[in-house]
């Protein structure tokens, strides 16, 4: 079920936020919001909601192990476990077919292939439960001695199944305490209405086109056009996930948590470095306190700094699925950041512009490998953005209508920032007048209102009549 379903938002929503509002006493809060986030997940994976709660329960036991063990040991066999649970249930086929490849190459018979479900959710769940192991290995936290609290913070509803990935170390105290009130509720509606809205009318509205485009021959396409789709992708995905992280942060906060920022403005980075510090940051995170800094971070030599950046991105390209093309766009990233550490980065803080369009040239060129299923096909389409060796039989007016057109300019603008660099003008050349004025104030307020209602009415019309509503990140 995603957030952007009618059901969820005229059926499940309402019936969790009064069921969360209505039960007063805080020692039924959590499990009263635990029932529901089961819920929640059962509506779209039925009896896989069992291994997940296989995973809630061992993690539970392997807490207090971990909690009242101080040998590396426990958090050793915890870690391995729990990867080896994703690594079953997501990377089976994956890794059959690669030995098999090698199996067939020596002539010797190959490996049945085994069907197995991937559950959804199960990359950011896993997580969760590493970092609640390695929290309260490190000390952050105790081990979470009820069972309603530790199962609550792995299927919490908001971030089940396609995160932010929320640290435990983060959270564990809201869990006791967190503030629940009407200014909080205020805030989280605003925010889910603006990752509504990013979702279904921007994200939706450009990758209509991008998916037909995408069936094509790419080389086939003209370079204008090969660019065309691949920066409408680039704001598609943009738009999709982080209004999908907006919705979650915004759905926590109505229910009293706070969650960490997830996008902030990626597209305006100039470097790799600083698209990594603006892009999935919950997982740039995750992976630099679980990953990159026990295996000594830059606290050793280069090559082994340079080493490192390499084992995490190239994890980070298998973490969204398993395919080479997947782990190809992490290690394009990661051979950039190693670059700019090399001395590149000063460099670019010399040439003006041109570090946005460098930076931005990289990220698409990787997106390719990221949306294209194939090699091959990839190759074939970076082939056709460089305009090596397509027929061009496609041209840009084949894709680009008005519609598109509209709203990739406002994609544009919204992820260049361009929206607040517009309120911060307003705000400044009002204060230069008298900011407090009863007129000045009710009035931004009944824009702001008059804004979100419409961007809720629109968003809510186009669930009810439109078909195209698909959310990228839920195959991770």
């Amino acid at each position: 079920m995603v957030f952007s379903s009618s059901f969820f938002l005229f059926f499940y929503l309402p019936i969790t936020l009064a069921l969360a509002f209505l039960t007063k006493n805080s020692k039924y809060k959590n499990l009263v919001l635990l029932i529901l986030s089961v819920f929640f997940y059962i509506l779209g994976e039925g009896e896989l909601v069992l291994l997940m709660f296989g995973s809630i329960t061992l993690n539970y036991f392997l807490g207090k192990w971990v909690g009242n063990s101080s040998k590396k040991t426990a958090i050793i066999v915890g870690v391995i476990i729990n990867l080896l649970i994703l690594v079953i249930y997501k990377y089976s086929s994956f890794l059959i077919d690669n030995i098999n490849i090698l199996l067939s190459s020596a002539n010797i018979s190959t490996i049945p292939k085994v069907k197995i479900k991937l559950p959804a959710g199960i990359s950011f769940y896993t997580f969760h439960s590493i970092s609640y192991l390695i929290d309260v290995y490190r000390k952050d936290n105790k081990f979470q001695k009820s069972y309603v609290d530790m199962a609550l913070y792995i299927c919490l509803f908001p971030q089940l199944i396609a995160g932010p990935i929320i640290r435990y170390k983060d959270i564990a105290h809201q869990f006791v305490k967190r503030t629940f009130n009407s200014h909080y509720f205020q805030i989280g509606i605003q925010r889910f209405i603006i990752g509504l809205g990013k979702k279904v009318i921007i994200a939706n509205s450009i990758g209509y086109n991008v998916d037909d485009a995408m069936g094509l021959s790419p080389e086939l396409l003209s370079t204008p056009t090969a660019w065309l789709i691949i920066i409408s992708y680039s704001l598609q995905l943009y738009f999709d996930f982080s209004g999908y992280s907006d919705m979650a942060i915004g759905l926590a906060k109505m229910l009293g948590f706070d969650f960490l920022e997830n996008f902030n403005f990626p597209y305006i980075a100039k470097s790799i470095r600083e698209f990594w510090q603006r892009w999935h940051i919950s997982l740039s995170n995750w992976f630099r306190d679980y990953l990159y800094i026990p295996l000594g971070g830059n606290r050793v030599s280069n090559k082994r700094v340079y080493l490192n950046l390499f084992i995490v991105f190239f994890l980070t390209g298998l973490w969204h699925g398993a395919s080479w093309n997947f782990v190809i766009w992490g290690l394009i990233h990661g051979f950039f950041m190693i670059i700019e550490r090399l001395g590149f980065s000063k460099i670019l803080s010399k040439t003006g512009p041109f570090q946005h369009i460098y930076t931005l040239f990289i990220v698409a060129l990787a997106w390719v490998f990221f949306r294209v299923e194939s090699f091959e096909q990839a190759i074939l389409f970076i082939k056709s953005l460089l305009g090596i060796g397509n027929t061009s039989q496609f041209s840009l007016n084949t894709f680009l209508d008005r519609e598109h057109l509209i709203w990739l300019i406002v994609a544009i603008i919204l992820a260049a920032n361009g929206a607040n660099w517009f309120l911060k003008k307003l705000m400044k050349s009002i204060l230069k007048s008298d900011a407090n004025n009863p007129t000045i104030k009710s009035s931004f307020r009944f824009i702001k209102n008059a804004f979100l209602i419409i961007v809720l009415y629109y968003s809510m019309l186009n669930i009810v009549i439109g078909s195209y509503n698909p959310f990228i990140y839920f195959r991770f």
